[in-house]
């Protein structure tokens, strides 16, 4: 039954993708039949078909409000609800919006504050960190439907051949010789899978924790770039190692999907990546490695404290909603216990919203569902982004830097580290190209002389 209510969503999604814009197009009021209407702006991934799929029952309970939805890829996303809030365009009424964007936003008044949500919505239940970065001096102005830190993912099956133990907290020296001791490419199994593909929040989002870790920051305290150090060289040379030696062909184009669709039909000894794939790769139904998956804490370097990362994926109600109290209605229930409970009710523990509220991973039904609840959570607990790297830094945010420029930067440099994993550069050209690209952003901006 699950099965089918799942690919009866998902026929349902991929027509919703198709006529997107005649659906944003139609909702050009808030007004339909004498219902409120909500025009919802969403990323086109799992979560989010699901919470349309149950929708239905939000707008059963609350008969006086339609929900309309916009589907986007995630860059479009970005791109339209931006230019949408800057220019007050009002064609939205609830945002989907990241870990990142939120503060930014929030600076700017772009956001409505969400601190009035009702007592029953249990505020202090969404875990701490995940709060913390969807607010602004002290005010939560959006509410995560599904959080995230990163860990490691490896097969039990291809480490036990190998006698090799995962200790408690592993490191990346260890995770270097693992990948050697597992790598098996005439049977198709790669040592290690890690993002390669170009992009802000892709292959930088890994890079970035890989850095912090080795020692590394992104700006000095006079936000002077601090790419061309020792401590990049060190761990840019250890990814690019690695992958050229132990990773799949055309690791350069690989993000987190492809890397997922790797690890999931065995073909990748470890994968170091976001804690969401967690629930994915442990459901037998969507894992051909589910009996044989093993979990452990992001690997360390020098600095413990940088190495996973924090991210949410959460809603937000933009200032130029047109029906503001009904958005916040709307954005409480899609992120509340009870709709957790409906998840689970529906599809299984194993696909509620991960990494959003303590009330799920103390929950006996979860901890039996997933056994890599406890280092999730942890994970996500001891990631602090006030202090990412060893040094001081005039930015937060562990796996990004949360100024509006770090878009730009991190893409820029993200294509150079990814034509160093491709070979056409060396990690040193790459460094000194990104050093310059930084710098030039930086001064360009007014940050720097």
């Amino acid at each position: 039954m699950r099965l089918f209510r799942w690919a009866k969503v998902m026929v349902a999604f991929l027509i919703g993708i198709m006529v997107v814009q005649l659906v944003s197009a139609c909702a050009a009021g808030p007004q339909s039949a004498g219902k409120t209407r909500l025009t919802i702006a969403t990323v086109n991934n799992g979560d989010m078909v699901i919470m349309q799929d149950l929708s239905s029952q939000f707008e059963a309970e609350n008969p006086d409000i339609e929900l309309r939805w916009v589907v986007l890829e995630e860059n479009i996303l970005r791109q339209r609800t931006t230019t949408d809030v800057a220019s007050g365009g009002g064609q939205f009424d609830v945002l989907t919006i990241g870990s990142y964007e939120t503060p930014i936003w929030a600076r700017r008044g772009w956001l409505r504050s969400l601190d009035q949500l009702p007592a029953s919505y249990e505020i202090e239940d969404l875990i701490a960190p995940i709060r913390t970065g969807l607010s602004y001096d002290g005010s939560l102005y959006a509410v995560p439907f599904y959080g995230e830190s990163s860990m490691l993912y490896y097969r039990t099956d291809l480490f036990d051949q190998a006698g090799i133990t995962v200790p408690e907290t592993p490191t990346y020296a260890q995770v270097g010789e693992w990948a050697k001791q597992v790598h098996d490419p005439d049977n198709g199994v790669y040592g290690m899978c890690l993002r390669g593909k170009p992009g802000w929040g892709e292959n930088m989002a890994f890079l970035t924790t890989l850095t912090n870790t080795f020692g590394g920051r992104w700006f000095d305290m006079d936000w002077q770039p601090t790419l061309d150090t020792p401590e990049w060289h060190n761990a840019i040379n250890f990814y690019v190692n690695v992958m050229s030696q132990y990773g799949p062909p055309g690791a350069s184009s690989n993000g987190f999907n492809e890397n997922l669709a790797l690890f999931s039909t065995g073909k990748c000894g470890m994968w170091i990546d976001a804690t969401v794939a967690a629930g994915l790769l442990a459901n037998p139904e969507a894992s051909q490695v589910a009996d044989r998956l093993g979990f452990a804490p992001a690997p360390v370097e020098s600095y413990p404290n940088g190495s996973n990362w924090l991210w949410a994926w959460a809603l937000a109600v933009p200032q130029t909603s047109q029906s503001p109290e009904a958005a916040e209605r709307f954005v409480a229930w899609a992120t509340s216990q009870d709709y957790i409970q409906l998840v689970a009710e529906t599809y299984g523990w194993l696909a509620v919203p991960p990494g959003t509220r303590t009330s799920t991973y103390t929950n006996p039904d979860y901890q039996q569902a997933a056994p890599f609840a406890n280092i999730v959570l942890s994970s996500i607990e001891s990631a602090d982004v006030t202090n990412p790297s060893p040094l001081p830094t005039p930015y937060q945010g562990v796996q990004y830097v949360d100024i509006p420029e770090f878009q730009a930067i991190g893409t820029q440099v993200g294509q150079r580290m990814a034509a160093a994993l491709a070979d056409p550069t060396s990690v040193d050209q790459a460094i000194a190209q990104s050093q310059t690209v930084a710098e030039r952003f930086m001064r360009h901006t007014g940050y720097i002389d």
